[in-house]
């Protein structure tokens, strides 16, 4: 099982690390394509080592100028792809069709073969442009899972957070069983309140 990770420029580098991670224990094969952004935010994010270890972790690695990459062809058997995080750029030019470079591109090879394809879009405050190009590209098939804290979780650490949005993203591609922490109602203590 092959799964496109795209790795664009915008804030939130450590969940292309998180979802690496995640389809690892899935048993996924990763083809990991970064924008040239995405490497500088890797390292200014998590360290200077974050960017070797994310190729460490992947399968195969592509250039993004490489449009002749096998993941530039809807005849590559994959999965589906994550674009994590997914930059208002990134997200314009998928929702627009602008296949200018590999990550894009293979994310439009994914609409077009009705694969799924999961964008961590990650931006705000949001302007009309990017709302506009939410609704394209969920007209189009996409899932738009902005990387949103799930507090009633009670994460204790930042590891914690990006860790359970990676997790619900890679659930998303439906590869097997659940890796993210479900919510379950807590019990109400004796005196009635919410635990």
């Amino acid at each position: 099982m092959r799964v496109v990770l795209g790795v664009s420029g915008a804030s939130g580098a450590a969940l292309a690390l998180d979802c690496a991670r995640a389809l690892v224990r899935l048993g996924a094969e990763i083809d990991l394509v970064a924008s040239a952004m995405a490497e500088r935010t890797l390292v200014e994010e998590v360290g200077p080592g974050a960017l070797n270890e994310l190729q460490s972790i992947a399968t195969r690695v592509h250039a993004q100028r490489d449009l002749g990459a096998e993941i530039a062809s809807g005849s590559c058997p994959v999965a589906g792809m994550i674009v994590a995080p997914c930059s208002m750029r990134s997200l314009a030019a998928i929702a627009h069709g602008f296949d200018d470079g590999l990550l894009t591109r293979a994310a439009g090879v994914q609409l077009k073969e009705r694969r799924p394809l999961v964008l961590l879009a990650r931006e705000a405050p949001l302007t009309l442009a990017h709302l506009e190009n939410m609704q394209a590209a969920t007209r189009m098939g996409a899932v738009i899972l902005p990387p949103v804290p799930a507090f009633y979780l009670r994460p204790q650490s930042l590891a914690e957070v990006t860790g359970q949005i990676a997790a619900r993203a890679v659930d998303l591609l439906r590869l097997g069983p659940p890796l993210a922490r479900a919510w379950t109602p807590r019990q109400p203590a004796p005196n009635g309140e919410p635990s």
